[in-house]
């Protein structure tokens, strides 16, 4: 396999799974360009390798900046604006995991312990609402603290939790 074909295949699977993750495929292309170059690139040069426009490049980097998965770097004498990844996988990794949690986590936890709180089980229905709503609370809590563990973790931890799981 060719250098090209491995990086064009790594991006667009990339694309794919990262869609999984909360992130969409452009924004996750360009991020798997950005994991795969030896050096910054610019704007016009994201634009090049994956054939899309100035406006998609430039929403899509503001994004990958908001997650905590890419840098601008600025070069001495260059008026452009550069962009680096991330390199360390298990920094990835665990930034994916905190803005996943931010965004999807915390607001149903919110959310969950706002109905708890708020509702009055006088009838059989609310009843039977609440039972609901304390299960999802207690695998959001789950998730919540599962996530707070990989936060916290350090990448031999997670590779030994990984191998207990799958020797069981």
């Amino acid at each position: 396999m060719e250098l090209q074909e491995a990086k064009d295949k790594f991006i667009h699977t990339w694309g794919t799974l990262a869609t999984q993750w909360g992130i969409n495929r452009t924004m996750s292309q360009i991020h798997a360009l950005l994991l795969l170059a030896p050096e910054a690139l610019n704007a016009d040069q994201i634009m090049a390798e994956l054939q899309i426009s100035r406006g998609n490049v430039n929403m899509n980097l503001r994004d990958l900046m908001s997650w905590g998965l890419i840098f601008k770097q600025l070069l001495p004498g260059e008026r452009k604006e550069y962009f680096v990844a991330e390199k360390d996988i298990w920094k990835v990794a665990r930034q994916i995991a905190k803005e996943r949690r931010r965004r999807e986590i915390e607001p149903i936890k919110g959310t969950m312990e706002e109905i708890q709180n708020e509702l009055v089980p006088d009838t059989e229905e609310k009843k039977e609402v609440l039972k609901i709503i304390q299960e999802i609370s207690q695998v959001t809590n789950f998730a919540d603290s599962t996530v707070d563990s990989l936060l916290k973790s350090k990448e031999s931890w997670l590779i030994s939790s990984f191998l207990k799981l799958f020797n069981h």
